[in-house]
């Protein structure tokens, strides 16, 4: 589960060309804009990532004086990557004190601290064509599409180095799982379970492809396919695209308790007749730190050129290892 506020260590600390007040404090892969003299190189801090929800009473001054905005009840302010004297700006750092006065646990680096901060994730509204009907919570024999984002793997990824990857675009759409257990076909959005309905997209999507009578075909039964929602009604169709479509991304196997691999994954949606999300690079060596593939991952989508991409995603080739890498400018441009 990521971690929206945790104890974390500054690692740096490094001046801003030509800024007197404020510096740029490194947390792991993160860069964050502090205030100068406020933090130490080595000092445990509260560090809040991106897409936060941080609360107006843990850090009044984000409001900037206004009237803070309000999200699941809770006043407060969303956290989003900015840019301050060219120096791009990730998240949140607060000092242990005051921050963890009321924090009755023992405080140590790696701790979170998101539920005692009352910090919560950020996530934007679901319109009401994706809502649908609730059949249940997402199935728990399942996991949910999850990846971690390099900035928390800095010593990960350097110990991966050499490793193949296979590299493949991520799209900015709607979580998408479809699922066969027991000989039941279900579809689900990124938390729920939902009823068959026409009308809501994830149902619609599912019926077009026909993904229930492919899935049988094959003779598939606990197995779930995950992938992308995008298009029309989705994250404002970043990608133009004239219709929804589905882009698989990953394929768990529910009696194994594990994902395919990359090459078992890509193989399965080929005889399928479904799309995959587009590859990039199927036997990639990891040989970039964090920051190298910060800018790797910067660029325009596959599926529009005119569209700057989210990212990439990484799975290590033997099944092993995985993250993501979002894209700065992508991330900046959301900002706007």
């Amino acid at each position: 589960m990521r971690k929206m506020a945790s104890i974390r260590r500054i690692d740096d600390i490094s001046p801003i060309p030509g800024a007197d007040a404020i510096e740029v404090a490194t947390v792991g892969g993160w860069k964050v804009v502090v205030k100068k003299g406020d933090f130490t190189v080595g000092e445990l801090a509260v560090y809040c990532e991106i897409d936060s929800w941080i609360p107006h009473d843990v850090a009044p001054f984000l409001s900037k004086g206004a009237e803070p905005r309000e999200y699941n009840g809770v006043q407060g302010e969303r956290l989003r990557t900015i840019k301050l004297r060219g120096q791009v700006s990730q998240g949140l750092l607060l000092p242990l004190e005051p921050t963890c006065a009321n924090i009755e646990s023992l405080l140590f680096e790696g701790l979170d601290v998101s539920a005692p901060l009352n910090i919560q994730k950020w996530e934007a509204p679901v319109s009401a064509r994706l809502a649908g009907v609730v059949k249940g919570n997402f199935p728990n024999q399942i996991p949910k599409t999850d990846q971690e984002r390099a900035q928390n793997l800095v010593a990960e990824i350097r110990a991966a180095q050499g490793a193949r990857f296979e590299i493949t675009e991520k799209l900015d759409g709607s979580s998408m799982t479809c699922y066969v257990i027991d000989g039941e076909f279900g579809v689900c959005s990124r938390n729920l379970d939902l009823k068959e309905d026409p009308a809501n997209a994830f149902w619609q999507v599912a019926l077009e492809l026909d993904i229930k009578s492919k899935m049988s075909n094959l003779g598939l039964d606990y197995l779930a396919l995950q992938g992308e929602l995008v298009g029309p009604s989705v994250q404002g169709n970043s990608y133009k695209l004239s219709k929804l479509n589905y882009y698989v991304f990953d394929v768990y196997d529910i009696n194994r308790g594990e994902y395919l691999n990359p090459h078992e994954r890509r193989s399965l949606v080929e005889k399928l007749g479904l799309e995959h999300v587009p590859v990039i690079d199927s036997a990639y060596v990891l040989n970039d730190d964090v920051e190298q593939l910060l800018t790797k991952a910067a660029g325009k989508s596959l599926l529009n050129s005119g569209t700057e991409r989210e990212g990439f995603v990484f799975k290590q080739t033997n099944g092993g290892m995985t993250f993501k890498v979002i894209s700065n400018s992508f991330l900046l441009g959301e900002s706007h």
